[in-house]
């Protein structure tokens, strides 16, 4: 196996006319899985500005299956609400911006879509990691996120109404302190050394 007749990467070969062995593509070839024909759907663009509507039909499955992956990938630093006070801000991590900021509010679906397939500061890409329908249901979830956050008791359903008002809810739990020396309260302000070392 070790001298069967093959070629290497970027060799060079008597073959063809050009001497190379990497040959190029034909013209029009589309790699399988990449293509998009629905520009819409694939960047979340249309003459290169966010689209302002979901290009997939709104469903409650997709608002579930939309929470599911925003719990997975973005709560980390969005947090739970989307406020931006996630469990690796808590802990020293910059806070990303929250989804309910006028800005955020304005900004059409589309712009939610890009941010999760290209990035968007110190927020890395998940196009890898997520495909392009998952990402469309968390940028449907998030705004969903965003009406939750800014409704009015007044748009809840009367009938709706006295199961926001249920003792039996719990209380929400207070966030963990934004220090990152928070060891400084429980030893006094002084370093503890390791387990087993003497002075």
């Amino acid at each position: 196996m070790q001298d069967q007749p093959k070629y290497k990467d970027l060799r060079g070969s008597a073959l063809f006319e050009d001497r190379r062995s990497a040959r190029p593509l034909p013209e029009d070839t589309v790699a399988r899985g990449t293509l998009h024909a629905d520009t819409r759907f694939a960047t979340g663009k249309e003459n290169g500005q966010p689209v302002a509507v979901l290009p997939i039909p709104l469903s409650r499955a997709l608002l579930a299956r939309g929470r599911d992956r925003y719990r997975i990938f973005c709560t980390p630093c969005h947090g739970l609400t989307g406020d931006g006070v996630g469990i690796v801000v808590q802990r020293g991590f910059r806070r990303p911006n929250s989804f309910h900021i006028d800005r955020l509010r304005a900004a059409p679906i589309g712009y939610f879509f890009d941010v999760e397939t290209r990035g968007f500061g110190l927020m890395q890409d998940y196009s890898a990691q997520i495909p392009p329908e998952d990402r469309w249901a968390i940028a449907a979830y998030v705004r969903a996120l965003q009406l939750s956050q800014g409704a009015a008791l007044s748009d809840v359903p009367a009938e709706e109404r006295p199961a926001l008002e249920s003792p039996e809810a719990p209380a929400r739990p207070k966030p963990l302190p934004l220090e990152t020396d928070d060891w400084k309260g429980a030893s006094g302000g002084k370093p503890v050394p390791p387990a087993g070392e003497g002075h």
